[in-house]
């Protein structure tokens, strides 16, 4: 089974004491595959900002620093919820708790 975080939208203040698109919100989703089978999870989380910190331009962002940022809000414990979510989302896909099988007099 193949885990796919990926990053939807960053919602970020236009100017944040003196630096320029400094993200406060990341829009996520996780997508989970395996063959034909696919679960999904989405969500967002807001970044503490701290007038302290040293921002990265936004220019120079990258997918893998953002995931980071997620999964940091998010905690270990949360991150494994979700992708356990997903992977049982393709469980119940190839092995259906319920069926409507056709009517027997058909």
């Amino acid at each position: 089974m193949e885990l796919t975080w990926n990053i939807n939208q960053l919602d970020a203040y236009p100017e944040y004491e003196g630096s320029e698109n400094v993200v406060f919100t990341v829009h996520w989703s996780l997508t989970a595959t395996e063959d034909e089978y696919v679960g999904y999870a989405y969500g967002s989380v807001g970044l503490t900002l701290d007038s302290e910190a040293t921002y990265v331009p936004y220019a120079d962002l990258t997918k893998e620093q953002v995931v980071g940022w997620v999964h940091a809000a998010l905690g270990e414990e949360q991150v494994v919820a979700f992708e356990t979510s997903v992977a049982d989302q393709i469980k119940v896909q190839r092995n259906p708790p319920v069926v409507t099988p056709p009517l027997p007099w058909g």
